[in-house]
């Protein structure tokens, strides 16, 4: 086989396996999203998907009934004591000779 030959079935064949690279990427499999496509659907054609309640912006409750509960929770409970600890460096208070 000529030089010039064997250039051209390299070529060809480097053209080709672009191609397969391609064709790699596509597989057939199942993703972990399979078997939801009737419910996401669903929920694009639904009208109003939110709960009516979502839109009360008025939220009862009791202002200083709540601030009176807080300062209680926070007379309740004491500050941690502080942490005990003795740190030892050096010798131990002996005084070295001269």
């Amino acid at each position: 086989m000529s030089r010039n030959k064997l250039w051209l079935v390299l070529l060809a064949t480097s053209m080709l396996a672009g191609c397969a690279a391609d064709y790699l990427n596509n597989y057939d499999t199942m993703t972990l999203a399979s078997g939801d496509s009737q419910k996401a659907n669903e929920l694009l054609q639904t009208v109003e998907p939110y709960n009516p309640a979502s839109n009360n912006t008025k939220i009862e409750g009791d202002g200083p009934r709540s601030v009176t509960v807080v300062q209680k929770s926070r007379l309740l409970l004491p500050a941690p004591p502080p942490p005990n600890i003795a740190v030892n460096v050096g010798n131990s208070g002996a005084v070295a000779a001269q």
